[in-house]
């Protein structure tokens, strides 16, 4: 993919590593962690999004360590220590103080775990479809970490990421595996959740006691006919953090932020405003 791909954002040095980041709009920032699909980029996950926030706020979403255009250190082991610090790196690079910060999937377990971690560096928490507490893993995430590249393995998985499948196409599937069989992509995909992958939904959920500890706002968004991410996780997550809102889309799949983009915006948008 040439330089010219919208994939394709700045370059920063953040906790040694050169990250690729999308820096748009202007005001207080946003951070947004993208999730742990195969061939995902920050772009790809959340170019619904990035346009609408930015409309208010400083949107700032890096791929993280691992993924998309990031550099893949030699001898990395990919973990949340490593994942938070990626993140923390960033904000200091960029000199920001404090961010909201949201989180999908993956991405809401390394939100999660930085809010525990650094809860000074955070103003809000939105997490969506997220993992971070313990649950049994789903054949569909199962499949999803598990993936080995082909279209016909791509095609399956949008089955399974959405409600409606006429909003992730056939030109979408092409345009996902491609995008996991770059160069370098599905080699670190696959060195992050080898089987049996149980134990990774165990390494990336915080202690009960820690998350109940948050004292920050948090929205917690979930589609109710997600079959990658229990609705249970958010629903427990909505029990655990005191100053939590759940609000759950119906006919929705996993990815509420492009089957129901216009309503996600409008909510977040909202939730961050006040």
């Amino acid at each position: 993919m040439s330089a010219t791909s919208p994939e394709i954002g700045r370059r920063i040095r953040a906790c040694g590593i050169e990250t690729n980041y999308h820096d748009v709009g202007s005001g207080a920032p946003v951070l947004l962690i993208h999730g742990s699909g195969p061939g995902v980029t920050a772009w790809a996950n959340w170019r619904l999004v990035l346009p609408e926030l930015a409309k208010t706020s400083r949107v700032i979403a890096p791929d993280m360590v691992g993924f998309g255009y990031t550099e893949r250190p030699a001898g990395i082991e990919y973990g949340v220590d490593g994942w938070v610090d990626h993140a923390i790196g960033l904000l200091d690079a960029l000199g920001i103080e404090q961010t909201d910060l949201i989180g999908n999937s993956f991405g809401g377990a390394i939100a999660l775990a930085l809010a525990i971690r650094h809860p000074q560096r955070v103003r809000k928490l939105v997490l969506m479809g997220s993992v971070g507490v313990p649950f049994e893993i789903t054949p569909e995430l199962d499949a999803v970490w598990g993936y080995e590249p082909s279209l016909a393995a791509m095609r399956r998985l949008l089955d399974i990421f959405a409600h409606d499948r006429s909003l992730v196409n056939d030109e979408l599937a092409e345009l996902r595996y491609q995008a996991s069989i770059r160069p370098g992509f599905q080699e670190s995909f696959s060195a992050m959740f080898p089987a049996p992958r149980q134990r990774w939904v165990d390494a990336m959920a915080s202690p009960e006691a820690d998350i109940r500890a948050i004292k920050h706002q948090t929205l917690v968004i979930h589609g109710r006919d997600d079959r990658v991410i229990p609705l249970a996780n958010s629903q427990t997550l909505n029990a655990w953090i005191d100053d939590s809102q759940l609000h759950v889309f119906g006919r929705c799949g996993h990815w509420v932020q492009i089957e129901h983009s216009r309503d996600f915006n409008r909510l977040v948008a909202h939730f961050l405003a006040d």
